[in-house]
C-alpha cells in the first residue's frame, strides 16, 4: 500500500508533501532510494485481466449438456463392452474439442498481442540529472518533468507549473484542457477541480512542470477505475444463449425419441441389446454435436476476416453479435471526424473568408494580419512531420494557416511576456516586440469574451469603433458558424508603448477564425449502409450541441433532422423512472451533446431496455463501464485507453467508423451461416431418426446400424457443414433489417425446412431401401448398403438447399462457396472408402450390393436436391 496522506496530497503545499515524502528538491531521489522505492511499491503499470490459460480454454471445449450427452453416450457403450462404437463417439468429442481448442487459442493470444504495446518513457530528475525511464520504474517521490507533448505516466502533486495545460478526458470525460497551478486546494475538492494534479494517463497539450509523485500503478485515479472494470461481470452473447437454449431442447428430445423408437422396437420382437445400441446411437445422431465446432470455425473464421480489415474481436460470439446490432452509439472525435482541426473560414468586419482547405497567395492585409495574431499567440509546435506535431489541435490548426500563408516566426516581433489562457478571462495573450520599438499584444480565446474586451474594429480601412450593437451582430455570426459545425477562435490585438498595459483592454477585434474538423470521407457512405440495413446511428460527444448537430447533418445521421440534447437536461434525472415526454425526446433524439460518463451508461441501459442490441464506441478511462455494458463496447485502438480497451468487446485499430459497419456485415454474413449449418446438420440427423424408426415401427429390417450412423455423423455431416460456415455471404447482407435478437437461431421457418428436408432425404432413403429389397431381392446386408449410400449422399446433395431463398438455384452463396466443393470431394471420397477400403467396410458391415443397388442408391439421392427446390421457395416464403 503507499502512503494514505496522498490521498489528499492536493489539499498540502508543495513544499509538505516534498518533505513528507523525503524528496530533496530540485535534485530528486538517488538511485539507490529510488530501487529500493520500486521494491516496495512494485511496478508503475495498471494490472490486466489475468489472460486467459491454455488449460482453461480447453476445458471450455468440453462443457456444456451436449458433450455432456455424448461422455454418457461413450460410458455406456463401454459399459455394454462396444469399444468400437465407444471409440467412434471418443472420437467425435476430441475432433470437436481439438478444433475449437485452437481456434479459441488463437483468438485470444491475438487479442492480448494488441496490449503488448511499446513502451512508454518519461523523464524524471534522480541524483540532480534529468534522465529518461520507462514508466513502468516510476516510483512515489519520483520528480517527473513535464513537457507539452508528454503523458502523465502517474499521479502527481504539481510542484512547478508554467502555462500548464493538461488534456485529462480519459479519466474525467472533460474535452477542454485544464489549467494547473501549485497552490493547495480545499480537502473537499472533487476530483475535476483538483488542478494541482497531474492524473495518469493525462496529456500535457502545452506549457511546463514538474511534479513530485504522490501514486503509482492500480494506487492512480485511472487504476482504480480500471479495477472496477475488471470486477464488473459480463454477460453472455445472444447467440451463447441461444446455443445453450438449443442444445438444452436438443438433449430432452433427444432422450424421448431414443426411448419411443426402444420401446417401439421391443415391441416388435427386437432383442434388447441391439434396440439400446441402436437407441444410443440414434441420441447421437440426433445431436448435431457438430454445432459448437463448426460455430467456433465460423466465429473465428470472421474474427480473422475482421483483423485483415482493422478490427481485432475478443470474443468469438461477439462477431456475430454485431449482426444483430439495431442501435450504433458513436463518439465523433476521431470516428466520425478526421481529429484534425484546419482553419476554413475567417469572418472578418464585413465579409466572410472561406479559405477552402488551403491559405496560399492570401494578400489581403487583414487575413494576414489575422493569421499572424493566431500563429504568434500560440505554444504548439509543428515540427517537420504529423508525428512531431506538439500542442492543443487548435493552435496547431492556426499555426497551420499561417504557415501556408507563408507567414514565420523565425526572427518575427519576438515574445516578450506571456499570459496565459486563464477559465476566467477565457483568453490568451502574448506581447511581442516591434521593430518601431513599440509592442504588440496578440490576443486569441473565446468568441464571446475576445468580443467584450474590444473597444474597436478592423475594417477595410482601418480601425473603427465597435458599438454594442455590433457586438451582438459578431456573437450571432459566430454562433451561425457553429451551427455549421464550426468553432470559432476570436482573434484581436493592441499597439502599445510598454509591457506593462492590462492585456484585455481596448483591444481591435481582427476576425474570428472558424476551425473544422472534417469528417472522414468514407463515414456518409457507411452511415447510409447503416441505415438501409435498419440501424440507426446515435452520436455521443463532448462538443456544443450546435457543432455536434450539424457534423450529424453533414454526416446523415438523421433523415427527418437532427434532434440533439445537451446532457445537462438529463442531469439528475433516473431514466428507469423518467417520465413518457422524457422518454419520447430520448427515442427521437440523435445527438447527445456535453454528455458525461454517468449519462453515456444510462444511455446504453435505456435502450437495451427499448429492445435494441447496443454498439457503442469509447476511449477513454471514463467510457469503460459503458462499454462493458453495451451489447458490443467498440474501443478505439490509437487513441483508446488501455482500460478502454479491456472493457471492450473490438477493437478498432484505425478508428474508423467504417469499419463497425463492416463488421456488422460479417456478423451478419456469420449468423446467416450458423442458421445454415444448424438447419443443415439437423435436416441430416433428423433424416437418419426416421430412417430407423419408420423401419423399426413398421417391422422392417433395421436400415442403418449403430456404426454407420455414427459414421454419416462424423463424414456426411460435419465436413459440409464445416464449408457453409465458411461461407462469405451473398453481398445482399446489409440491404435486410437486422433480426431481432430475441429470435432463436432456428425459427418458425428453419424448423419447416429442417422437418420437410429431413422427410425428402428419409423419403429417398425409404424407396430404395424398400427397393433394394423387394424390387432387386438383395439380402439384408446389400440392401442396409444401399440405404447407407443413398442416405449419404442425398446428405451431401441436401448442402445446396441451404442457400438463401431469394437466390438463384445454381448462381448461390453455396455453389461459390469453393469450401462446400472440397467438402463434397472429401465426403465422397470417404464414403468410397467405406464401401471398397478392406477392412473399413467389414466393421461398418457394408457389403457391396452390386452396380444395380449402387445405381439404385445414386437415383434416390437425388430427390432431396430435386424436392429441396420447392421446399426452399415455399417454406422460406411461408
Amino acid at each position: 500500500m503507499q502512503d494514505t496522506d496522498s490521498e489528499t496530497a492536493y489539499a498540502e503545499t508543495a513544499a509538505a508533501v516534498l518533505t513528507r515524502l523525503s524528496v530533496p528538491f530540485p535534485n530528486g531521489l538517488a538511485a539507490q532510494e529510488a530501487a529500493a522505492r520500486l521494491e516496495l511499491h512494485g511496478p508503475n503499470a495498471l494490472r490486466r485481466q489475468k489472460p486467459r490459460s491454455a488449460l482453461r480454454i480447453l476445458v471450455h471445449q468440453f462443457q456444456g449438456v451436449i458433450v455432456a450427452l455424448l461422455v454418457l453416450a461413450t460410458v455406456f457403450s463401454l459399459v455394454i463392452n462396444d469399444i468400437v462404437e465407444a471409440l467412434a463417439i471418443l472420437v467425435v468429442l476430441l475432433l470437436n474439442g481439438a478444433i475449437g481448442f485452437f481456434t479459441e487459442l488463437r483468438a485470444t493470444r491475438s487479442m492480448e498481442a494488441l496490449f503488448s504495446i511499446a513502451e512508454v518513457r518519461t523523464r524524471v530528475r534522480r541524483d540532480g540529472m534529468l534522465i529518461e525511464i520507462d514508466a513502468r520504474d516510476v516510483v512515489p517521490g519520483d520528480l517527473v518533468v513535464l513537457e507539452a507533448g508528454d503523458v502523465v505516466t502517474a499521479d502527481l502533486r504539481l510542484v512547478e507549473a508554467s502555462g500548464l495545460y493538461c488534456d485529462e478526458s480519459v479519466l474525467t470525460g472533460e474535452s477542454l484542457s485544464v489549467l494547473k497551478g501549485t497552490d493547495p486546494l480545499p480537502s473537499d475538492a472533487v476530483l475535476g477541480d483538483r488542478t494541482n494534479m497531474g492524473f495518469k494517463g493525462a496529456a500535457v497539450t502545452r506549457g511546463a512542470g514538474t511534479g513530485v509523485v504522490v501514486r503509482t500503478g492500480m494506487e492512480t485515479e485511472i487504476g482504480r477505475v480500471s479495477q472496477l472494470a475488471m470486477e464488473a461481470s459480463t454477460e453472455p452473447t445472444p447467440l451463447e444463449r441461444q446455443l445453450t437454449r438449443l442444445g438444452q431442447r436438443l438433449v430432452w428430445l433427444t432422450i424421448v425419441l431414443a426411448a419411443a423408437i426402444i420401446v417401439t422396437g421391443l415391441a416388435q420382437g427386437h432383442p434388447l441389446t441391439g434396440m439400446i445400441q441402436t437407441g444410443v446411437a440414434l441420441a447421437v445422431a440426433a445431436i448435431p454435436e457438430g454445432i459448437p465446432v463448426v460455430a467456433t470455425l465460423s466465429l473465428a473464421r470472421g474474427m480473422w476476416r475482421m483483423v485483415q480489415r482493422n478490427a481485432l474481436i475478443s470474443r468469438l460470439s461477439s462477431v456475430e453479435t454485431l449482426g444483430a446490432t439495431t442501435l450504433i452509439l458513436t463518439d465523433k472525435t476521431g470516428t466520425l471526424t478526421e481529429n484534425r482541426m484546419s482553419v476554413v473560414q475567417l469572418l472578418l468586419d464585413g465579409e466572410s473568408v472561406d479559405l477552402g482547405g488551403t491559405v496560399s497567395g492570401i494578400e489581403q492585409d487583414r487575413l494576414r494580419l489575422a493569421l499572424k495574431i493566431g500563429m504568434l499567440c500560440n505554444n504548439a509546435e509543428l515540427g517537420g512531420s504529423d508525428d512531431r506535431r506538439i500542442g492543443d489541435p487548435t493552435e496547431l490548426a492556426l499555426l497551420s494557416a499561417a504557415r501556408e500563408a507563408g507567414l514565420s516566426l523565425d526572427g518575427a516581433e519576438p515574445r516578450l511576456v506571456q499570459h496565459a489562457f486563464e477559465t476566467d478571462s477565457l483568453m490568451m495573450a502574448t506581447v511581442h516586440a516591434l521593430p518601431d520599438g513599440g509592442v504588440l499584444y496578440a490576443v486569441k480565446g473565446a468568441p464571446e469574451a475576445v468580443i467584450a474586451s474590444c473597444s474597436e474594429v478592423l475594417g477595410a480601412d482601418g480601425p473603427r469603433p465597435l458599438s454594442a450593437g455590433e457586438k451582438e451582430s459578431w456573437i450571432a455570426r459566430n454562433a451561425s458558424a457553429a451551427g455549421k459545425g464550426l468553432r470559432g477562435i476570436g482573434l484581436a490585438m493592441k499597439r502599445s508603448d510598454g509591457t506593462q498595459d492590462a492585456p484585455y483592454e481596448r483591444l481591435t477585434l481582427v476576425a474570428i477564425a472558424c476551425l473544422a474538423d472534417p469528417l472522414r470521407k468514407d463515414v456518409p457512405p457507411a452511415i447510409a449502409a447503416c441505415q438501409s440495413a435498419g440501424i440507426r446511428v446515435i452520436m455521443l460527444t463532448g462538443d456544443h450541441a450546435e457543432t455536434a448537430a450539424r457534423i450529424a447533418k453533414d454526416a446523415g445521421i438523421s433523415e427527418d433532422g437532427v434532434v440533439a440534447i445537451e446532457g445537462r437536461e438529463l442531469a439528475g434525472i433516473d431514466l428507469e423512472d423518467a417520465g413518457e415526454e422524457t422518454l419520447d425526446r430520448l427515442r427521437k433524439a440523435s445527438v447527445f451533446a456535453r454528455v458525461a460518463p454517468a449519462t453515456k451508461l444510462a444511455l446504453v441501459s435505456f435502450y437495451q431496455r427499448e429492445g435494441e442490441t447496443v454498439a457503442m464506441t469509447g476511449d477513454g478511462v471514463n467510457d469503460a463501464p459503458a462499454l462493458k455494458k453495451a451489447d458490443i463496447g467498440i474501443a478505439m485502438g490509437q487513441r483508446g485507453t488501455q482500460v478502454a480497451r479491456e472493457a471492450a468487446h473490438m477493437v478498432l485499430k484505425d478508428d474508423d467508423f467504417a469499419t463497425i459497419v463492416e463488421a456488422v456485415r460479417q456478423g451478419r454474413v456469420i449468423f446467416g451461416n450458423i442458421r445454415k449449418f444448424v438447419v443443415y446438420l439437423m435436416s441430416c440427423n433428423l433424416s437418419e431418426i426416421l430412417v430407423v424408426g419408420i423401419a423399426v415401427g413398421a417391422g422392417l429390417p433395421a436400415p442403418l446400424l449403430p456404426l454407420q450412423i455414427l459414421f454419416l455423423n462424423l463424414v456426411t455431416d460435419v465436413f459440409p457443414a464445416l464449408a457453409l460456415g465458411m461461407g462469405r455471404g451473398d453481398g445482399h447482407e446489409m440491404r435486410r433489417p437486422p433480426r431481432d435478437r430475441a429470435e432463436p437461431i432456428l425459427a418458425r421457418r428453419e424448423w419447416g425446412r429442417i422437418v420437410a428436408l429431413g422427410a425428402i432425404v428419409t423419403l429417398a432413403t425409404m424407396l430404395a431401401f424398400g427397393g433394394a429389397l423387394y424390387g432387386l431381392r438383395l439380402e439384408p446386408g446389400a440392401a442396409v448398403t444401399v440405404a447407407f449410400v443413398t442416405l449419404a449422399l442425398g446428405q451431401l446433395w441436401n448442402v445446396f438447399n441451404m442457400r438463401e431463398a431469394d437466390t438463384h438455384a445454381l448462381r448461390n452463396d453455396v455453389t461459390r462457396n469453393r469450401y462446400v466443393w472440397g467438402a463434397l470431394g472429401l465426403c465422397l471420397v470417404l464414403i468410397a472408402g467405406a464401401l471398397w477400403l478392406p477392412g473399413l467396410s467389414d466393421v461398418l458391415q457394408l457389403p457391396s450390393p452390386g452396380a444395380a443397388g449402387l445405381l439404385l442408391a445414386g437415383a434416390m439421392s437425388l430427390l432431396p436436391p430435386l424436392l429441396g427446390f420447392l421446399v426452399v421457395r415455399g417454406v422460406s416464403r411461408g
